[in-house]
């Protein structure tokens, strides 16, 4: 595969799969993941924090993926955020709950099913004439879509419905999914969907060793009875409540067919919905002669605007000018009596059915003119700095997106800076006049990267020199909108101070608001219905869910401000989208679904029957009978009839007991008592991409549906997996499905390679190689603790009586500390690199201080112990295997406890550690550097007044160790002391300039470098420590210690060591009173000499 590694050997890699496959079948023998609530009796008389304390729980979940394909490796990443933190929580002896659902509801699987049909109608049940149909073909429809798309946002990328393949027809991707080309025909039935794609994703997590109780798995939409009376539930008390509505929403519409058209109506375009934009309105102060020679007389005396429609409102401050296509035919068409707009028909004609005009389905054109004529005519500018503009060409305005009339804002436009940036040196050659062009990019927003010129910069940064570079352009556009509107702050205008993603709803509305604008949308892509008629979007009465109502808004923003995000990103994506987010249309008349319990015409859309469907995972192993559609009765004994709104609110919302009873009361309590143990959840893991609807949604939901006691506790996010630097991508030859990578790598070495691939919301990246070096690293450290627990007669018995036993049992002490706070964060980058990788450093080092005594053997027990359980939650299988075969424990490393250790680890001795291995490291990079420099052809290195020194020859040092520290230092220091303020943990720069200055420090240029170096320390030790100028250890004591592995390593004749003192007063051959000098506390000077 190309822009993929490919393993030379996979001997290991087959040993690691096979251990791999044996544990995960003991896991599922033992049932390990399936969890229940405490029983009554052990609860009876316990308080909620009784419970809490004596039972404690954690319930983590990610959104359910679509079953239209196999899962991918960027599902895989988001799945280990709670995968991990599920085994992390297992060994603080919590009762974890993992479930995962399986989505099914809306269009992609019912619209791919139907082309699926329709091929079949066209090419025969095995397509057998598809060739002979495609040569009688003249052309292939350009516009035509690879396969349909999920609902906005939903994270299916890779799958069927979400990603462009470059192939034709459903047929062929299918193909490319690994289905037999005699199967594809059963796939015409959407239901035949839901039957084979969930083994499959059952069958690929059980691989990845995930700890899943799949007793709580279930299938969405009416085919499952259990889920769709849930559905119906949610649905009927959001509108008992008034938060669904009905009324105008835009849709997409066939003025042929007069009626909306859903997917299942469209030839091509399936999963095109609205895209919303403002039309500015840009009042003609003054007309190009051509274009009032054109338009005068025709126009009945009304007031003409052109019409640009924009996505970012924010930024009309900015505006130096309004585009038009130079070749476009524009039409002037009337609005009413005293106003017409200028425009593509293609936008009127979405315009007349979202009563911009008179008469909804009529066009009022007055009259037609080309792009050209319209050059040079003035235009008020709506909010603009400049209050006027003048209309220039642009050859790359496209009369099939948005008006045909674009406003200029060059910049945070790159489009824009180089079209300008064109005209202008070639003013004669486009026929503009040069005055038309007298003005500068006006500043609009700042970025921390990009400053306040941000399409400037970004043309820089990829080096584009003109409108001609469409490729670079495309990206240039990508970056500046993402940057502007995830980093930027306005700097202009009512809003100034204010983030973008504030601003930008705000500006929009106040646009509105003062007539100087109004909302225009129109199909996001192109949509022909099966009549052949170009779809547009109208204002049609829907159901939909009133969100950004003030008071909803208000407690959802409450139940957002107590709820944990694992940082600030995710909690300003939130508060940005609380910020703009509306009404949402809730009802579709088309796919796989809920219907609408009211209205029965219209199912629930998929991105409304998926927000609360995680109170349903801790009842639905009591409802179902192993059945993921709800076909078989559960061990209740309770039937979805039975499960009527009036039971669900009795055991989510403590709604009264229905009379009559639609089944016995106590088994109603046994779901509650489930429900009541485990929720709320206490983590929601998902790509950040979902803030924006669902995740946002899923809040709005809870607060208006459950107590709040039961509102979330914790959502973090993602960002999108890429793959060896590169964005995941069939086309690339980069794509990965989750069963790829354990196939390819084994579990554990992906899991780690996943761990190591990011925590933040910004993109991770799975780097190939990582997961094949992981490979190694594990099957290298399975057999070293065999090794060393078959036979530690190696290994040094008796007492711990060696230094450097106490520095690594202190050393794995903080490690465990420090790898908790990382797995608490759920930053499990850091905790593999601490819990993992340093742990094994420690290991190597100690290996290495006492190989002249060898290593102790009751700690490397420990150290083995220690680092099985802090890799479980990570590298499960390689720590099962080492945990049972190795230390012959009887039970599964899932049931184990994390190594507490019960106190911090000593400071001293840590230091003191790592004070060995930075000597250590200085003295050998200085011997490297010399080496360096003789074969170079360069002379002996000379210390101070010493003679040349020869590393070849045979060679000792002199370590010399101060017990203070320079003066100049000691006054810098308190320097910054008398500058810092402990109230606001800051250091004033200006006055440490000013001290510095008083005391003639300034000038001495090695001040200012070690008073910021002295800053990050305090940033990273902390003030207080800062201030403490003292080592906790003796170094003298320490180096004496370490002289002997010092010797050894260095291939030293003698090492000895000295205060500088003492250097100091035998000062003569070997000894440099300018290196002797230099030493200070905590980084000693040392000096060669050959012998």
């Amino acid at each position: 595969m190309a822009n993929t590694i490919e393993l030379a050997q996979t001997g290991k890699r087959d040993y690691l799969i096979s251990l791999e496959k044996k544990y995960q079948a003991r896991w599922i023998e033992e049932r390990l993941f399936e969890t229940n609530a405490p029983t009554k009796e052990e609860l009876d008389g316990l308080s909620p924090a009784e419970i809490r304390e004596k039972y404690p729980k954690w319930f983590g979940n990610f959104p359910y993926p679509y079953m239209n394909g196999s899962l991918h490796l960027g599902h895989a990443f988001t799945i280990s955020k709670i995968e991990f933190a599920a085994g992390y929580q297992r060994l603080l002896g919590k009762r974890v709950l993992f479930p995962h659902g399986l989505h099914a509801t809306g269009m992609p699987i019912k619209a791919a099913a139907d082309k699926v049909q329709r091929e079949l109608e066209m090419f025969g049940e095995d397509f057998e004439r598809y060739e002979a149909v495609e040569d009688e073909k003249p052309n292939a429809s350009g516009n035509a879509s690879a396969a349909p798309t999920a609902a906005v946002g939903k994270a299916t990328k890779g799958k069927v419905a979400a990603k462009a393949t470059g192939l034709t027809y459903q047929f062929q991707i299918m193909g490319s999914m690994g289905i037999p080309q005699a199967e594809v025909k059963k796939f015409a039935d959407p239901h035949y969907w839901l039957s084979y794609f969930p083994p499959i994703c059952m069958k690929d997590n059980n691989a990845m060793g995930n700890r899943i109780d799949w007793r709580r798995s279930f299938l969405t939409t009416d085919l499952n009875p259990y889920y769709d009376s849930f559905v119906r539930w949610q649905m009927n008390k959001l509108h008992q409540l008034g938060k669904i509505k009905f009324g105008e929403r835009y849709t997409i519409y066939s003025p042929k067919d007069g009626q909306p058209c859903m997917d299942h109506d469209r030839s091509d375009g399936e999963g095109v919905g609205p895209q919303e934009y403002v039309a500015l309105r840009m009042e003609v102060v003054e007309f190009s002669p051509e274009a009032k020679a054109a338009i005068e007389g025709k126009v009945g005396g009304r007031k003409v605007y052109l019409v640009p429609a924009t996505l970012r409102p924010e930024t009309m401050y900015g505006q130096t000018n309004c585009f038009v296509g130079p070749n476009i035919k524009y039409g002037v068409f009337a609005v009413n009596d005293a106003e017409a707009y200028v425009c593509t028909y293609r936008a009127a004609r979405n315009m007349t059915y979202q009563g911009v005009f008179p008469v909804r389905g009529e066009i009022p054109q007055l009259l037609e003119i080309v792009g050209s004529a319209l050059v040079g005519t003035k235009l008020k500018a709506p909010l603009g700095v400049m209050p006027e503009v003048y209309v220039l060409p642009m050859e790359n305005v496209k009369d099939t997106k948005g008006t045909g009339v674009v406003t200029s804002v060059p910049s945070d436009s790159p489009d824009d800076y180089t079209t300008t940036t064109d005209l202008r040196k070639k003013a004669e050659f486009y026929k503009v006049d040069p005055k038309w062009l007298d003005f500068e990019p006006i500043p609009v927003l700042k970025t921390e990267k990009y400053g306040d010129l941000t399409a400037v910069a970004v043309c820089k940064e990829l080096k584009i020199q003109s409108q001609k570079d469409i490729k670079q352009l495309t990206e240039a556009k990508e970056i500046a909108y993402k940057e502007g509107f995830y980093n930027g702050v306005m700097t202009i205008g009512d809003f100034k101070g204010e983030s973008v993603q504030e601003a930008k709803p705000k500006v929009r509305a106040q646009l509105i608001q003062m007539g100087l604008a109004f909302p225009y949308a129109e199909p996001e892509g192109l949509v022909i219905s099966r009549s052949a008629d170009e779809c547009v979007v109208a204002l049609m009465d829907q159901w939909y869910l009133d969100y950004g109502e003030p008071t909803w808004r208000a407690q959802t923003e409450k139940l957002l401000a107590g709820m944990n995000t694992w940082g600030s990103e995710t909690r300003n994506l939130f508060e940005a989208t609380l910020a703009w987010l509306n009404q949402w249309a809730c009802a579709r008349t088309y796919g796989l679904g809920s219907k609408m319990p009211w209205d029965p015409q219209f199912l629930v859309e998929s991105l409304s029957d998926s927000t609360i469907y995680m109170a349903y995972y801790t009842v639905a192993h009591l409802l179902h009978g192993g059945d993921i559609t709800g076909h078989k009765v559960g061990p209740l004994g309770v039937t979805a009839e039975q499960m009527t709104d009036e039971a669900w609110e009795y055991i989510f919302c403590n709604g009264p007991w229905p009379n009559p009873e639609p089944f016995p009361k106590e088994k109603a309590d046994a779901m509650k008592h489930e429900y009541n143990y485990f929720y709320p959840f206490d983590m929601r893991s998902s790509g950040k991409d979902l803030v924006q609807n669902n995740l946002t949604f899923l809040l709005y939901n809870h607060v208006a549906i459950f107590p709040r006691d039961k509102w979330p506790l914790g959502i973090r996010t993602n960002g999108h997996l890429m793959i060896n630097g590169q964005k995941m991508s069939k086309s690339k030859g980069n794509s990965l499905t989750l069963r790829d990578g354990v196939e390819k790598f084994g579990a554990d070495a992906m899991r780690l390679t996943l761990a190591d691939a990011g925590d933040g919301v910004e993109d991770a990246n799975f780097d190939e190689k990582t997961a094949n070096a992981n490979i190694l690293r594990l099957y290298t450290l399975l057999g070293w603790c065999e090794e060393m627990l078959k036979d530690d007669s190696k290994l040094r018995h008796g007492p711990k009586n060696s230094y450097h036993d106490r520095v690594f049992e202190e050393e794995i002490v903080d490690l465990v500390n420090i790898t908790k706070t990382h797995y608490e964060a759920t930053s499990f980058k850091d905790a593999l690199k601490y819990g993992f990788y340093e742990l094994q450093n420690i290991r190597d080092w100690y290996r290495e201080v006492t190989s002249d005594v060898g290593m102790h053997v009751d700690l490397v027990k420990y150290w083995i112990r220690v680092s099985t359980l802090l890799i479980t939650p990570i590298a499960p299988h390689f720590a099962e295997h080492i945990w049972t075969e190795f230390l012959k424990e009887p039970k599964s490393i899932q049931l184990a406890l994390w190594p507490e250790p019960g106190r911090v680890a000593d400071r001293a001795v840590i230091e003191a550690g790592a004070y060995m291995r930075s000597t250590l490291k200085m003295i050998r990079d200085a011997e490297t550097t010399l080496l360096k420099k003789m074969q170079k052809g360069k002379k002996g290195a000379k210390g101070g007044d010493g003679p040349s020194f020869d590393p070849k020859l045979p060679k000792s040092v002199r370590i010399y160790v101060a017990s203070r520290f320079p003066e100049w230092q000691d006054a810098c220091v308190q320097t910054i002391k008398d500058a810092y303020s402990v109230e606001t943990d800051k250091v004033d720069d200006s006055q440490v300039r000013a001290l510095l200055t008083a005391n003639g420090m300034i000038k001495d240029k090695r001040a200012m470098p070690f008073v910021q170096a002295f800053k990050k320390r305090m940033s990273e030790i902390g003030a207080n420590n800062a201030f403490r100028r003292t080592l906790p250890f003796s170094e003298s004591q320490i180096l004496i210690e370490f002289l002997p592995y010092l010797k050894k390593s260095l291939n030293l004749v003698d090492a000895e060591v000295l205060s500088v003192e003492e250097a100091l007063q035998r000062v003569g051959p070997g000894f440099s009173p300018s290196i002797i000098e230099s030493s200070e506390p905590g980084s000693p000077a040392f000096e060669y000499r050959n012998v």
